[in-house]
């Protein structure tokens, strides 16, 4: 499952118009003992490729502030793995 989180519209160095979408991902995991959310978020671009990391936390409050972080800061997708990486 997706939910749409928000559009941000951004100029890049050359001047270009770029306009991101940012998604939050929400797959179930299952065990034999319960069952919980895992969180990831994807980003795309309309005129462009996007880009998806899945299954990053099970904390609600952690995926917020990440897609904060990202929303705030315009993260494209080609940087969405590094502030991924540097944010865990």
């Amino acid at each position: 499952m997706e939910i749409k989180i928000a559009t941000r519209a951004c100029r890049d160095p050359e001047g270009a118009e770029r306009t991101f979408t940012y998604y939050l991902t929400v797959d179930q995991e299952v065990t034999p003992r319960f069952a919980c959310e895992n969180y990831g978020v994807r980003i795309a671009e309309e005129a462009g490729p996007g880009a998806a990391i899945p299954a990053i936390t099970t904390s609600a409050a952690r995926i917020d502030e990440l897609l904060t972080l990202l929303v705030d800061n315009r993260v494209g997708p080609a940087g969405l793995a590094d502030v991924v990486a540097d944010w865990l």
